[in-house]
């Protein structure tokens, strides 16, 4: 005799979300481009014509980065899981 189970559980795909992986990545670039500007010289500045685009890049890119998490929060992947099937000897096993 088998049971057969519908496998109606859920799982969310969290960390390993490609979208949490850019955020992070577009996020730590980010903090550095905004350290990066705020701790330049003005002599750096006036190149760009007075516009530390460092920092306002860095700032974007935070921005977007909190957006990709924010998505992610809101509509999370869910990973379907496999149906089980529980043999005579109650070792469970995935239905082929």
């Amino acid at each position: 005799m088998s049971n057969s189970t519908a496998g109606t559980e859920k799982r969310k795909a969290g960390l390993f979300d490609i979208r949490i992986i850019i955020a992070s990545l577009i996020g730590v670039y980010g903090v550095i481009l905004v350290l990066t500007g705020l701790l330049s010289s003005e002599a750096q500045a006036e190149k760009a014509a007075g516009l530390n685009i460092n920092v306002l890049a860095g700032i974007v890119m935070i921005l977007f980065a909190a957006s990709f998490v924010t998505w992610a929060w809101l509509r999370p992947i869910v990973v379907p899981t496999e149906p089980k099937e529980t043999r005579e000897d109650g070792v469970d096993r995935p239905v082929p």
